[in-house]
């Protein structure tokens, strides 16, 4: 029967995710996504600055540049053209799996060549990923639901100590560093987020954190941990000037570790697509991941003109997007664009940096956990009583944690493989991927039986007045006995 007129049928209707708010709702819901992603941005740079002998004002360049290039690449990722970008409510900026082998580079090299050697190999790096990404992208169906669940649950894991050192204050060195005053303010910002949740509605309620971070700032005012050292000292403009510390040039050892990297923020990167598409209810399928890689490599290849690193997804905003359930893209390229403003301009850029990380850790805590209950949400829709699928999690999970747990575990191990093995998520996904083969596909005869065939369980963060999104034909079944079957765009 024909909708009644003046009414969108469900195929009409637009997808969340392709949805546009007002723009009040647009500018807020983005604010928060820097908000929440802003410290990860910015402490790249502030490690490899000085570790390339840059001075305090050259790093301070550097992280403007930082913030400058992850707005590109989160512009090219959630809004895209031609075959590049995921075009999901997806953050891009500077990996932290660069940091280690970065820092390296530039204890090997003089002050004057570390950036300019460390610029060429991310340029290259991200030109093989570039290359790469469509052939990268057929790995998805090694990501059925028992793999994705356990990655999600790694992700929101391995976050979680993030936000556990930024409440005791960030830098371990400091002499405040864990004190009840850092600590405290953290469990003041943790327990403002858990009450607006409770008592806000509608809107108010999907800004909670970004609510919680202002009021934490505030309070943390009189309490003393706010520095406006960074507000005083920022001028009004300065734009990343290309290749401002010198042409790249290119070290094969230095390109080699960096395109390790780089496979390392493509297994990571498609492990967060599979888990943003999980929530905001749009599996992501082959074409979405292959679209989010070249996103990704050219993103990271284009950063260092600007004077940026290898850039990659960020996971702890899929928590946001989980948590608010605001699954517009479009918001989080407005996110892209303040980034870009925040680059531009570095006083705008202190303004967000006088957060004070302990209010910043204390707001993590729920963002991050928000990634991990997904996880595990998703994990009980991947037959774990069927086969040997709570010991493919079992197993991953511990690999997985390792670097956690026990962070000096792979201390005498060389370093070129510290690039993964430090990595819990890559591991755990390696982990995950190579016993679900093992288990599930390699050996087995016959069909599965039905009860494992059976429809996956509905999203549990599918909203209850989204329509229901036109599927493609099956596309065969997965190696768990879940069936595979991605949403129309």
């Amino acid at each position: 029967m024909a909708a009644p007129t003046g009414q969108k049928s469900g195929e009409d209707r637009k997808h969340p995710v392709d949805e546009t708010l007002p723009p009040i709702k647009m500018f807020t819901s983005g604010l928060q996504h820097v908000a929440a992603m802003y410290a990860g941005v910015v402490a790249p740079p502030m490690i490899v600055g000085p570790a390339c002998g840059l001075s305090p004002t050259e790093t301070a360049f550097l992280m403007g540049a930082s913030l400058f290039t992850a707005g590109l690449a989160t512009l090219l990722q959630t809004l895209g053209f031609w075959k590049v970008g995921a075009k999901l409510p997806f953050v891009n900026g500077v990996s932290f799996a660069g940091v280690t082998p970065m820092v390296a580079i530039a204890k090997e090299h003089s002050p004057h060549d570390a950036l300019p050697i460390i610029f060429g190999a991310v340029i290259v790096a991200g030109v093989l990923g570039f290359l790469l990404a469509p052939y990268f992208s057929k790995l998805v169906r090694f990501f059925p639901p028992v793999v994705t669940g356990t990655v999600i649950t790694l992700i929101g894991v391995s976050l979680l100590p993030v936000a556990f050192r930024w409440s005791q204050g960030g830098n371990e060195q400091a002499a405040n560093y864990g004190s009840l005053k850092n600590i405290g303010m953290a469990a003041v910002t943790f327990l403002i987020v858990l009450v607006l949740r409770r008592v806000l509605r509608g809107f108010l309620q999907q800004i909670a954190i970004l609510l919680g971070l202002v009021a934490g700032t505030l309070i943390a005012i009189p309490v003393g941990i706010t520095d406006f050292s960074a507000l005083t000292k920022a001028s009004l403009i300065g734009f990343p000037t290309p290749f401002h510390f010198g042409a790249p040039q290119f070290d094969v050892a230095a390109i080699i570790s960096m395109c390790i990297v780089m496979l390392v923020c493509m297994t990571e990167s498609t492990a967060d697509m599979l888990a943003l598409g999980k929530i905001v209810n749009r599996p992501a399928d082959e074409r979405t991941i292959e679209g989010g890689l070249r996103a990704d490599t050219l993103g990271t290849a284009l950063s260092p003109l600007f004077n940026g690193f290898a850039n990659s997804a960020f996971a702890q905003n899929i928590g946001l997007v989980a948590m608010t359930k605001v699954r517009s893209r479009f918001v989080v390229a407005t996110s892209g664009a303040i980034l870009i403003v925040l680059g531009l301009c570095p006083v705008a850029a202190s303004i967000i940096s006088l957060v004070p990380l302990p209010v910043l850790g204390g707001a993590g805590v729920v963002l991050f956990g928000s990634v991990a209950a997904s996880g595990v949400q998703t994990l009980a829709s991947a037959a774990m009583e069927k086969g040997e699928n709570s010991l493919i999690v079992a197993a991953a999970l511990g690999v997985g944690l390792i670097p956690i747990a026990a962070p000096e575990f792979y201390h005498n191990f060389p370093k070129d493989l510290l690039v993964v093995l430090d990595s819990g998520i890559s591991t755990g996904c390696l982990i995950a991927i190579v016993l679900n083969l093992a288990f599930n596909h390699f050996g087995r005869k016959g069909a599965p039986d039905a009860a494992a065939a059976a429809d996956p369980a509905p999203d549990p963060h599918a909203l209850a007045d989204v329509p229901e999104i036109p599927q493609q034909p099956d596309r065969g079944r997965m190696d768990d006995g879940e069936t595979a079957a991605s949403p129309a765009h």
